[in-house]
């Protein structure tokens, strides 16, 4: 995600880094070269130039303080103004006194609307809410077969025309959106996700039916579904139907594909209204209220912390990542608690994009391609042990090896890689279990006030790896990889 726009920006802060102060010239520099990667990014002329004048009144005046890092003041400055360009703050969703809420779906076809459609859904029923799904697309037939297809993935009802007005092709769509409010009233539903109709390009038919289907339901929301991908054109498109239907906000599609970022960059400042939902992936959990900080801090290369929490906790269990950790910690780790834990990696979603999330992870590691297969041959290889040899892998001798290999489809070296870079985990979180837990054994301790215990000669002493003192970098290498 916007990895050539990190890229240029790493590239452009790298520059700054050990100067003690920074001149006019300096920061004119800086800004010069933020303004030529924003353009190659495809940002609108209009929202860089805006930008870069308030990141400029800003770095030139009284804002900088004399006893900080001048680079990282620059730093912050253009996070918080990358912060506002993305729209400031998340969207609240708030709801209907009378239910059902109704969210209107519009967009070009092609942008992803009826996947997105069921994203939304699945969203709503995330939030403890009762939402139905609304085919109203019913110029193109596989467009209700398709929706229908993804509301039994997020196990949602579908209303549309009956199956042969939808084979036809001549269904009324605006009929069916008159119809849908009294439908999900009769069901009991409390939220109405309406798919529209899309065109290959925006005509005075296609929004004419928008606008009828709109004035039919009333919709509290009216989403735009674009194509990040697509950059300037998204924005183009965004104004145009917001001409039309007067929207509420816009969903952003394929923002995991987008390496350069024009069109997030600039819809906010060009369009006026916020992009409320972004999709990141195939999968339909890819998919959230969209952080204008967390993609700030992400563009210039600070990690995304806490959408890699909000990953954790709806992937682990807490009682039981809690019991792994300190089985972990202990040195009672075994390979079968690390056949679980890659179970529950797997549920947050690809190696590599996690990678990105991590704050403080070199750009090396950052831009690193991880095949997501590799996992699964560690899984093959720990699946062909007995429960005894994950257990304990210190019995797995020659023999054992051997049939480990064929049963997982490797070479016995492959075998061997793993056993040993996990005996070296395991031997290092041993250690940093002694040391954060204070264990280091009963001669080691001493009873101090209040009853607590730790190491003898003070408190518990960390040995940080080289990269973290200034040495060589450290090959980012999971077990077996």
């Amino acid at each position: 995600m916007f990895e050539s726009l990190s890229d240029r920006f790493d590239g452009i802060f790298k520059n700054l880094r050990g100067k003690g102060r920074l001149s006019e010239a300096d920061v004119d520099e800086v800004l010069r070269e933020i303004r030529l990667a924003l353009l190659e990014a495809d940002v609108n002329f209009s929202v860089v130039k805006g930008l870069v004048a308030r990141i400029r009144e800003r770095a030139v005046g009284a804002d900088l303080h004399a006893a900080l890092d001048p680079a990282a003041q620059v730093v912050d400055i253009v996070h918080q103004e990358l912060i506002a360009t993305l729209g400031g703050e998340t969207i609240r969703i708030t709801y209907s006194p009378k239910p059902p809420t109704v969210v209107l779906m519009a967009g070009l076809q092609g942008s992803g609307k009826t996947t997105t459609s069921a994203k939304l859904a699945r969203w709503f029923k995330a939030q403890g809410r009762n939402p139905m799904l609304v085919g109203a697309d019913l110029q193109r037939p596989a467009a209700v077969q398709q929706l229908r297809t993804l509301a039994k993935q997020v196990d949602v009802p579908v209303f549309s025309a009956e199956d042969d007005v939808v084979a036809s092709g001549q269904g009324d769509p605006v009929a069916v959106a008159q119809a849908c409010i009294a439908e999900a009233k009769r069901l009991g539903k409390d939220v109405v996700i309406v798919d529209t109709a899309g065109r290959l390009a925006i005509d005075a038919e296609l929004m004419e039916q928008v606008r009828q289907i709109s004035a039919a339901t009333s919709p509290k929301y009216t989403f735009l579904v674009v194509d990040a991908m697509t950059g300037q054109d998204a924005v183009t498109v965004a104004e145009n139907f917001h001409e039309a239907l007067e929207l509420d906000g816009v969903i952003l599609t394929k923002l995991d594909g987008d390496a350069r970022g024009g069109a997030a960059l600039s819809v906010k400042e060009v369009v006026g209204k916020p992009i409320a939902f972004a999709s990141t992936g195939e999968k339909l959990d890819d998919f959230d209220l969209f952080h204008p900080d967390r993609l700030a801090g992400r563009i210039l290369g600070m990690g995304d912390i806490l959408t890699l929490i909000d990953k954790a906790k709806d992937a682990f269990d807490e009682q039981e990542a809690e019991a792994a950790a300190n089985r972990m910690l202990e040195g009672q780790f075994t390979l079968e608690d690390f056949l679980e834990q890659m179970a529950q990696v797997k549920k947050m979603g690809n190696l590599g994009s996690l990678m990105k999330m991590m704050p403080g992870m070199p750009k090396e590691l950052r831009n690193q391609e991880i095949d997501d297969r590799e996992l699964s041959k560690i899984e093959g290889i720990i699946h062909s042990m007995t429960l005894e040899e994950r257990r304990n892998p210190k019995i797995i001798d020659g023999s054992r090896k051997l049939r480990i290999s064929r049963g997982a489809g490797v070479d016995v070296t492959t075998v061997n890689a793993l056993l040993k870079q996990f005996g070296e985990m395991q031997k290092m979180m041993k250690g940093m279990g002694a040391g954060m837990l204070g264990r280091g054994g009963k001669k080691g301790k001493k009873k101090v006030k209040g009853g607590r215990t730790t190491p003898k000669g003070g408190g518990p002493k960390f040995t940080l790896p080289p990269s973290a003192v200034g040495g060589e970098k450290p090959e980012f290498k999971l077990p077996g990889l």
